[in-house]
């Protein structure tokens, strides 16, 4: 410390600085190891930084290598100690990027990597705005273009290209700005072609990051080299659009992935394959693409991975155990339905997962004669030896995947193939009855995965497509639960009654909890053993459950306890990803509680006396209400079918029921054989129920099949043209007005014989979820919910009767394919309209001269109205872009994409769709929750609507940054009521804070 209190080394002195950055190099490496000197070194890091940072700033090129080296000596031998100090480097080093001296970018490159490459999650937002402030990306990318056609040494190229891989792995919103800058692409395109291989090492790591469309030629050429020599680099981190266009481009990369699984490849080269393969089959569609292009090699390929472990004799022990957990994630694709399962039965997938659960069964299958209970004691002793266990979970999910989408005919190839099958259920029995016997010291670990994989697999297995399947595993498990069945049942309903009580009905024993409901509803599917279930307090601890997961009092989905399902590293980096809701939802306990219950409904002889079916058919109905995922519907309208009501009631959405009763608004009619009708609807038929439709009443374009309920067609003069239908005698009455009850409801009431009737009619319109309902079956995992979703009604399907003409507020050249108008609109459905919007129901039953119009003039952009229309048809307001796309737009943008559901959400105001506001609103604010920066241009958008509630909420956006504003000259742009407003919001943040924003 110098006479002024100051550090010596804060000065231009080139020699001071070399000698403090000298004196920081052997203080480092004589600390290096030394368990003595950790505390000094410690106390010692906000000084070594702080001067580090200075001297950087310097930007003196005789001293900057020096230090940097210095960083990265730091950095890398106390990566822990320093995640305080990281932030504080990023910025010297990311402004040295800019450096006309090559050697120095270089090195601060290589420093930065180091640090970005060592900083904790919870410091990269604050960092990412540090490098979009540096202008990093632009930068390393300028660089990167520079290179071709100099003489700089490639070491420097690939230091740029490491370090932009880097940011594109961190931070997903820098893979837009990279994607779009073709020049760049084009250079890394030249350097692949060059002699050196290091550096076609360096661009498809970065590519491995990126996934750029614009460069997929280049990445599925270089894909097979790359992986073989340097798999250990690829991670893919590729965005979801462009894990997209790589399937797009079909079959080359396909090829050449699954060639990197072969038995021939390197372990390391072929698990990393795996890796990649994951990647691009994330989700059912891309799953659909994949296998159409591929099955059988990936099929083969995934196979050949799982049987590593009796291939690999003298192979590193955890080389495979990686290569078999690669494989076996792999392999969970069976949770989707296709032609790769017919594969992996061809393949012999049974005998290769009991080969991973019982290490010498072929040996002891050899020795003894099989009976069953030879078979229980050999799966037992296999169980108890633990081999492989980690992979247990993999099996179970496999295998019971497997079985859900077996086919209803589906048998064993041969008496080995049928052996291996029997000897899995047996195991899954077995494991069955150990997760009832663990009971209480189930836990959130290991042991809770297993256990409820285990159970999970005997359930679906009970509920299999397969009659083989089905009825082996009740015959296996009933079997097994000979000796101690009942004790275990009695324990099970023992742990179940405790766990719900008041006090113990928490998230802690939620994965328990789940087992054991798994359990029970394996117990109901036993004849001998449903006296037992259904007696006692069953149905009253279900109901207890449901209620308490409806008030929220807990919610834990499969994925925080079923980690090898769910977990992987490489989804914790994807971007512009939007996934659809499970099929059994985000809660377990839920989904499974409601299945246990359609069980004991099933077996409850007394129920319809029992002082709690109010209590169960309110809260069954509350599901309906309240719950989106299709499991948990599809569970609540099962347990309904037994009370009479079968579909989906729901208090949110009455479907079109009050429209079966206007006749005037109709243009069918159904005449039965006894001369009395009914007049319906024909969009609503043709969307819900095709059969009823007479084929020529469709346009030619739509596709339409015979029906034998249609006998004729005859045209009635009315005012609605409507036409007369005359159908075939074989048609119940009865039936049909309660089909039709569905159609426009969305569920229907039926006593027991009025039942069976609908039930034949259901099935000959091939109206299968209703005939499921009707039949009480639990319906097959993964069916969807019908749908009252109407945009198919827009397309060809036909019968529109209104056009609604969009403001026109710019030239733009337009065509459209039913009509001549030259200016943006749409075809639409009056009744669809006036079904779902008051406003105009009462415009069209008006009377004025807008209700006998052909079209309508909507007073909002096309944009809007493409989204108005979309969401009344759907009951679905369209979402912004999001992602890559919406990070990497400006202000300008981002308002172009916001502005229609501004616009949709005045004019909701004054049609009377408050479903359609409340919806607008919440995209509005989420869109000003990742910009603030719009906040000033949505108050404007809003103050010319009069929209003042969206005005307050834009000046609260603004509040924090208001005397900025203010100095800078923004608020200018806005008349006085609007800065008053924001003035306000100030004010009111500052009392909350306890000082002033600004």
């Amino acid at each position: 410390v110098s006479d002024d209190k100051e550090r010596k080394w804060k000065c231009t002195d080139l020699e001071i600085q070399k000698h403090v950055v000298r004196s920081l190099a052997a203080f480092l490496d004589s600390s290096s190891g030394h368990a003595s000197t950790h505390r000094l070194l410690k106390d010692s890091l906000a000084d070594i930084v702080e001067a580090l940072v200075w001297i950087l700033h310097c930007k003196s090129e005789a001293i900057v290598g020096m230090a940097v080296n210095v960083v990265v000596k730091l950095v890398s031998s106390n990566s822990s100690m320093m995640q305080l100090y990281l932030t504080d480097l990023i910025n010297p080093l990311s402004s040295l990027l800019c450096s006309n001296n090559l050697e120095v970018a270089t090195s601060c490159a290589t420093a930065l990597n180091m640090v970005l490459s060592n900083l904790s999650v919870k410091r990269e937002k604050q960092v990412w705005e540090i490098v979009k402030e540096e202008k990093t990306l632009i930068q390393i990318i300028r660089i990167i273009r520079e290179f071709p056609g100099g003489t700089q040494p490639i070491e420097n190229f690939q230091e740029m290209v490491s370090l932009l891989y880097t940011i594109l792995w961190r931070w997903p919103p820098s893979r837009y700005f990279v994607w779009k800058d073709t020049i760049l692409i084009k250079v890394l395109e030249d350097s692949r072609i060059k002699s050196h291989l290091s550096t076609k090492v360096a661009v498809l790591k970065l590519y491995s990051a990126l996934g750029n469309e614009t460069s997929i030629d280049l990445l599925v050429l270089s894909l097979n080299i790359w992986i073989e020599q340097f798999s250990h680099l690829f991670v893919p981190a590729l965005c979801n659009k462009v894990a997209k266009e790589l399937l797009g481009n079909g079959e080359t990369i396909l090829t050449m992935m699954v060639s990197c699984m072969d038995v021939s490849e390197p372990l390391a080269v072929r698990i990393e394959g795996f890796r990649l393969a994951q990647h691009l089959v994330a989700d059912e569609q891309r799953c659909i693409k994949m296998t159409s292009l591929c099955s059988g090699p990936l099929i083969k390929a995934i196979i050949g991975g799982m049987r590593v472990w009796r291939l690999g004799s003298g192979k590193g022990v955890n080389d495979l155990v990686s290569l078999l957990d690669e494989a076996c994630r792999l392999a969970l694709i069976t949770r989707w339905p296709g032609e790769h399962h017919n594969h992996f039965w061809e393949q012999g997938i049974d005998k290769v997962l009991l080969d991973l659960l019982l290490e010498n069964f072929d040996k002891q299958a050899s020795e003894h004669p099989l009976t069953p209970q030879a078979r229980i004691s050999i799966a037992q002793q296999g169980l108890d030896t633990n081999f492989l266990i980690a992979l247990r979970p993999y099996i179970w999910e496999i295998f019971g995947w497997l079985a859900v989408h077996c086919r209803k005919d589906f048998r064993p190839s041969a008496d080995r193939n049928e052996l291996y099958i029997d000897m899995l259920i047996t195991c899954a029995c077995l494991s069955f009855v150990e997760a009832i016997c663990k009971g209480c010291q189930i836990s959130e670990n290991d042991d809770t995965s297993r256990s409820e994989s285990s159970s999970r697999a005997v359930l679906v297995m009970m509920h299999s497509s397969s009659t083989y399947i089905a009825s082996k595993v009740r015959l296996i498990l009933s079997g097994v639960l000979e000796i101690k069945g009942n004790e275990c049942l009695k324990r099970l309903l023992y742990l179940l009654d405790y766990g719900s009580s008041a006090n113990k009905f928490g998230s802690a024993n939620i994965p328990k909890t789940v087992v054991e409901l798994v359990c029970l509803i394996c117990y109901s599917g036993l004849p001998e053993y449903q006296k037992n279930v259904t007696r006692g307090n069953g149905i009253r601890t279900l109901v207890t459950s449901i209620r308490r997961c409806l008030r929220n009092e807990v919610c834990t989905s499969r994925r925080s306890f079923a980690l090898h399902f769910y977990h992987n590293v490489f989804y914790e980096r994807t971007c512009c990803w939007m996934t659809a809701e499970e099929w059994e939802g985000k809660d377990a306990l839920l989904f499974y509680s409601l299945w246990g219950l359609a069980e004991l409904v099933q077996h409850s002889s007394d129920i319809d006396h029992s002082h709690i079916k109010s209590n169960l058919i309110k809260t069954v109905q509350e599901v309906l209400d309240n719950v989106s995922a299709p499991g948990p519907r599809w569970l609540a309208a099962n347990i309904l079918s037994y009370f009479g009501v079968y579909g989906f009631p729901n208090k949110h959405d009455k479907g079109f029921g009050r429209a079966l009763e206007d006749k005037e608004h109709t243009d069918l009619q159904l005449l039965f054989a006894n001369g009395e009708s009914v007049s319906v609807h024909k969009i609503i038929l043709a969307v819900r129920c095709p059969s009823l439709v007479p084929p020529e009443q469709f346009p030619q374009s739509a596709e339409t099949t015979d029906n034998f309920l249609v006998k004729d067609v005859r045209r009635k003069c009315c005012p609605m043209l409507q036409k007369e239908v005359r159908l075939s005698a074989r048609v119940d009455q009865q039936a049909l007005l309660k089909l039709l009850d569905y159609v426009y409801f969305g569920y229907v009431e039926a006593g027991e014989d009025l039942a069976r009737k609908l039930k034949t009619l259901a099935k000959s319109c091939n109206m299968q979820p209703l005939f499921l309902m009707l039949c009480r079956k639990i319906p097959k995992w993964g069916t969807p919910i019908p749908s009252s979703d109407f945009t198919d009604a827009l397309g060809p399907l036909g019968f529109q009767d209104i056009i609604l003409e969009a403001e026109e507020t710019e030239k733009m050249p337009w065509a459209c394919s039913f009509c001549s108008l030259l200016v943006p609109h749409m075809h639409a459905h009056k009744f669809i309209l006036q079904s779902r919007c008051k406003y105009l129901q009462a415009l069209f039953l008006s009377g004025m001269q807008e209700s006998h119009s052909q079209s309508i003039k909507v007073p909002v952009s096309w944009e809007a109205l493409i989204k108005l229309v979309r969401l009344i048809y759907s009951r679905k307001l369209p979402d912004p872009p999001f992602g890559c796309l919406w990070d990497n737009m400006d202000t300008k943008e981002r308002l172009y994409e916001l502005k229609p559901y501004v616009e949709v959400y005045w004019l909701a105001e004054f049609w009377i769709l408050e479903d359609v506001q409340e919806a607008c609103f919440t995209t509005i604010i989420s869109c000003l929750d990742s910009d603030r920066q719009l906040a000033l241009e949505v108050m404007k958008l809003a103050a010319g609507f009069s929209l003042w509630k969206l005005a307050e909420v834009a000046a609260d956006y603004m509040a924090p940054i208001y005397h900025k504003l203010r100095d800078s000259g923004v608020l200018e742009q806005l008349d006085e009521l609007l800065i008053e407003l924001v003035r306000d919001a100030s004010v009111r943040l500052s009392q909350r804070s306890g000082g002033f924003s600004g």
